[in-house]
């Protein structure tokens, strides 16, 4: 597999905590690179970037431990574009250290981690994430 692009994006809603933000996405992550943009109506957003399966191997753990390969690998496909995936995860349930898919508006109260991987193959990334073992 070719290069592999990360972006992650948080709202940071002015009732959060933006460690407690960013410690969801590490979570799910691990050490993405990070930074704070402000945007016009006063909220702030996180963004974090990384490269490279290193970037997703947190999130292949996590969807292995938590027995929820089938059900990633079903909203994963949702995402899939030509040469990237977007997906959506709940905020909340990455703060206690767990994997939940969300839809990108309507799921997580206070709005989704929002993941966009750039790829030549994403169909084979997909297979590398909720790789079966048995």
């Amino acid at each position: 597999m070719d290069e592999i692009k990360v972006h992650v994006e948080a709202d940071i809603n002015p009732t959060e905590d933006e460690n407690k933000v960013k410690r969801a996405v590490e979570n799910m992550f691990g050490s993405l690179n990070f930074k704070v943009e402000t945007h016009e109506h006063g909220a702030n957003l996180l963004v974090g970037k990384g490269k490279g399966k290193e970037a997703l191997t947190k999130l292949q753990n996590l969807l292995r431990r938590e027995r929820i390969r089938d059900a990633a690998r079903r909203a994963l496909y949702e995402g899939l574009g030509e040469a990237s995936l977007t997906f959506y995860l709940n905020k909340q349930v990455a703060y206690v250290d767990h994997v939940s898919f969300s839809k990108p508006v309507g799921e997580s109260p206070l709005g989704p981690i929002r993941v966009e991987v750039q790829c030549s193959n994403p169909r084979e990334l997909i297979a590398w994430l909720t790789f079966k073992t048995s």
